[in-house]
C-alpha cells in the first residue's frame, strides 16, 4: 500500500485565499477566450452555412461521438495572437473522441472561417493531431470541408517539413501501419486537400456540397478553358459511380455521420498492452484547491506535492529517494487506475535532482511505467562552485536519459518552464506523447527580469569600454522593451497560439486529460530503451 500525501494547505490563509482569486480570474479569461475561438463567428457565417444546408463544426463532431462521452479538443486556441485573429482555433478542431465504443483522433475543417483554408498554423494543428495518431495508433476521422490553401500566405504552408504534403505524408504512414482512416466529405476538397479522402480508406461524399477535385472549377478554366461546374467536375454522384474515389454517396449531413459510424462500428479494437491496472479512484483531496496553490506570482515557490495529492488515485503516492535531491520530486502512483511515474519540480535543478531524475527514469523504464513530467522549473544550477561539479555533465545525464526513454511521457506545464530545465523535464522537442498547460503557464530561455537585465549589463559594458556611462534612466530604456517583449511572448497564449504545447486545460481537468492520455498510449507495446554515451 503507497502512503496517502499529508496535505499542509490552509484553505483558510491570506495566502491561499489570494491565490484562488487569480486563479478564477485567470480562469475566467480563458474561458472567455476559449468560448470565442469556438463559438463566436460573425452573423454572416453562421447565415451562410445555413443557406448551403451545413451543419456548424462542433455540432457535426456532437453527432458523431458517442452519446454523453468525453472529448479531449487539441490546441483550442492555436492561431489565437497570429493573421489579426482571423483563423479561430487555427480553423481546424482536432481531439480524441469515442466513436462507436473506439477511440479515434477527429479533424474537422471549420467552414466557417473562411471556407475553411487552411492557414500555416492550420497544417502544424494539422500535422500535429495525425503524429499524435501515429504515436498512439489511432484510428482518424477527417470531416472534410475546406476551400484549400490560404493563398496569400503559400509560401508558409506548402514546401517546409511542416507543410499540407506532412498531411498527407502521415496519413500514408497510418495506412502503412494498418490503422484505418475515414473522411466525411461535407464541402468541396480542392487542390492538395483532395488527397485527404483519396487516402482514406473509406469516404463518405455529400451530395450537392461535397466535391473532390485537385483542380476547381476556376483552376479548371484558367488552365484549360474548360468551362464546368463543381458537382460535374467532382460531385458525389461522379466519385461514387464513376471514379470510385469515394465510397459511399449521403444526402444529408447526418446521413453521411450515421453511415460514417456504422464504418467505424467494423473497425477492430486494438490490443492494449498488458499493464498494472488498478480500479480508479477519486483524489481524497479536491481538485478545486489547485487554484489556492498556485500563486499569483511565477517566482514564488510551491510545493509539487500539493498538485500530485489533488490529481492521482485516492491521492496515494510512493516518493522515491525522499530525503536526495530535494528539489526534484520523483514517485509512482496510479491516475484513473494507470500506474504512473510522477516526476516534479521543487525547484531549480542541482546535480544530486538531476542525477536522482535520471535514475528514476530508468527505473519506469525497466518496469515499463510511463511517466509523467509536472514542469515548475527556472533551470538548472548555474555559478562557479556548480561548475565546477559538473552540472552541464549531469544535467546531460538527466536529458540523456529522458530522451533515450521509451515508455510513454506525458507533460503538464503547471506553472513556468525555462531554460534547459524545459528539455530534462521533457518540454516539447522531446517527443511527449501529450503536452499540455495550465493558463499561468510562463515559457522562455529565461525570465524576463532575467533577460533584460543580461541585455543591460552587456549594453552598459560595451559603452563602459568606449568611455560612456550609462544613466538610470537610460538603462531603465533598455530594458523595458526586452521586459515588454519577453512577458508577452512567453506567456501560455502565445504558446498555445504557436501550437507549443496541446492545449491549454483547466486545472482542475487535469486528472481526466491525463486519463484519456493515459489510455490511448496503451494501444502501443513499450520498446526496449536504449542510452546512448553518458559521460561519467
Amino acid at each position: 500500500m503507497m502512503r496517502r500525501i499529508e496535505s499542509r494547505v490552509n484553505v483558510l490563509s491570506e495566502d491561499y485565499q489570494r491565490f484562488h482569486a487569480k486563479n478564477i480570474e485567470r480562469l475566467s479569461e480563458f474561458h472567455r477566450r476559449q468560448d470565442d475561438a469556438r463559438f463566436e463567428r460573425p452573423q454572416r457565417d453562421h447565415d451562410r452555412l445555413a443557406h448551403h444546408g451545413k451543419i456548424f463544426v462542433r455540432e457535426r463532431i456532437k453527432l458523431l461521438l458517442d452519446p454523453g462521452t468525453p472529448f479531449l479538443e487539441f490546441s483550442s486556441l492555436a492561431a489565437n495572437s497570429e493573421y489579426d485573429g482571423d483563423s479561430k482555433g487555427a480553423s481546424v478542431v482536432t481531439g480524441i473522441g469515442i466513436v462507436s465504443g473506439r477511440e479515434v483522433i477527429i479533424r474537422a475543417d471549420d467552414p466557417s472561417i473562411k471556407g475553411g483554408a487552411w492557414y500555416p498554423l492550420t497544417v502544424k494543428k494539422n500535422v500535429r493531431c495525425l503524429d499524435i495518431a501515429i504515436e498512439n495508433r489511432l484510428p482518424v476521422v477527417h470531416i472534410c470541408d475546406s476551400a484549400g490553401g490560404f493563398l496569400p500566405l503559400q509560401s508558409e504552408l506548402f514546401a517546409d517539413q511542416v507543410s499540407a504534403g506532412r498531411i498527407f505524408r502521415n496519413q500514408a504512414i497510418l495506412s502503412k501501419m494498418g490503422v484505418p482512416q475515414l473522411s466525411l466529405v461535407f464541402g468541396q476538397c480542392t487542390a492538395g486537400g483532395a488527397y485527404i479522402p483519396a487516402l482514406s480508406d473509406y469516404a463518405v461524399i455529400l451530395r450537392g456540397n461535397g466535391g473532390i477535385f485537385l483542380g476547381g472549377p476556376p483552376l479548371v478554366k484558367a488552365a484549360t478553358g474548360e468551362i464546368v461546374d463543381a458537382d460535374t467536375l467532382g460531385g458525389a454522384d461522379v466519385h461514387t459511380q464513376v471514379s470510385g474515389v469515394a465510397d459511399y454517396a449521403a444526402n444529408s449531413e447526418e446521413e453521411a455521420i450515421l453511415l460514417g459510424r456504422e464504418i467505424v462500428s467494423f473497425w477492430k479494437r486494438p490490443d492494449k498492452i498488458k499493464k498494472d491496472r488498478r480500479k480508479p479512484e477519486a483524489p481524497f483531496y479536491d481538485p478545486k484547491e489547485l487554484y489556492g496553490i498556485i500563486p499569483d506570482d511565477i517566482k514564488i515557490q510551491f510545493d509539487m506535492r500539493e498538485v500530485i495529492a489533488r490529481i492521482v488515485d485516492g491521492s496515494y503516492f510512493h516518493e522515491y529517494q525522499p530525503d536526495y535531491g530535494k528539489t526534484l520530486i520523483c514517485g509512482y502512483s496510479y491516475i484513473w487506475g494507470h500506474r504512473v511515474g510522477i516526476i516534479g519540480n521543487n525547484g531549480v535543478l542541482f546535480n544530486d535532482s538531476s542525477l536522482k531524475g535520471a535514475h528514476f527514469i530508468e527505473l519506469c523504464n525497466q518496469n515499463r511505467t510511463p511517466i509523467v513530467f509536472l514542469q515548475n522549473i527556472t533551470g538548472f544550477m548555474v555559478g562557479r562552485e556548480y561548475e565546477a561539479r559538473g552540472i552541464c555533465k549531469d544535467g546531460a545525464k538527466f536529458i540523456m536519459a529522458q530522451a533515450g526513454s521509451a515508455v510513454p511521457k506525458f507533460t503538464v506545464m503547471v506553472n513556468g518552464s525555462f531554460g534547459a530545465g524545459n528539455y530534462g523535464m521533457c518540454g516539447r522537442a522531446y517527443d511527449g506523447r501529450f503536452v499540455f498547460s495550465w493558463p499561468n503557464h510562463q515559457i522562455g530561455i529565461m525570465g524576463a527580469e532575467q533577460a533584460a537585465n543580461v541585455l543591460a549589463d552587456v549594453k552598459v559594458r560595451q559603452l563602459e569600454r568606449a568611455g560612456t556611462t550609462l544613466t538610470d534612466t537610460e538603462i531603465e530604456e533598455i530594458r523595458l522593451p526586452v521586459i515588454e517583449s519577453f512577458e508577452r511572448e512567453s506567456n501560455a497564449y502565445y504558446a498555445t497560439s504557436q501550437i507549443w504545447d496541446d492545449g491549454i486545460i483547466d486545472p482542475v481537468d487535469t486528472r481526466n486529460t491525463l486519463g484519456i492520455a493515459l489510455s490511448v498510449a496503451e494501444n502501443v507495446p513499450i520498446e526496449e530503451p536504449r542510452y546512448g554515451v553518458m559521460r561519467l
